[in-house]
């Protein structure tokens, strides 16, 4: 079985391009995720991964995540290697995203188009639809029970 769940934040915008010829859409991301536990120094290490969407789920990575975002991703563990100009062997280990869900709002305070936690094609303007039944409470307000 190969199957990872990584939860972290993007290190920059998503990359979305299309295959000449097939014009298959392919967004490629990079998710900086916390270690669970702390060195020797007091802090915790981060891990860079590297994850590749393919088809709907690039196009709709691309156009709705930026640089900060945390998301959830699952999918695989994908490792290929290729030919570097200089001759050598390359080898390039990645996740290939299944799903990726949206874990927060835009920084803009949702100006741009809210998207649920959903794959793709959702949108939702009920936070208690998007939390999963939770609804976000501001420190000012209530809490409602």
């Amino acid at each position: 079985m190969n199957k990872v769940i990584l939860i972290g934040r993007l290190t920059k915008d998503p990359e979305l391009k299309f295959i000449p010829g097939s014009g298959t859409a392919v967004s490629n991301f990079t998710l900086a995720v916390d270690r669970n536990y702390i060195n020797a120094e007091g802090k915790k290490e981060t891990d860079f991964i590297p994850v590749i969407c393919w088809r709907k789920l690039a196009e709709h990575v691309a156009n709705n995540l930026n640089k900060g975002r945390l998301v959830a991703v699952s999918g695989s563990i994908q490792t290929r290697k290729y030919q570097a100009q200089d001759g050598s062997t390359r080898y390039v280990t990645e996740v290939v995203a299944d799903e990726v869900k949206f874990l927060d709002w835009p920084k803009d305070g949702g100006s741009a188009q809210r998207t649920s936690t959903q794959s793709y094609g959702h949108d939702y303007e009920s936070p208690m639809e998007t939390f999963g039944g939770f609804m976000e409470v501001d420190g000012e307000e209530e809490v409602p029970f």
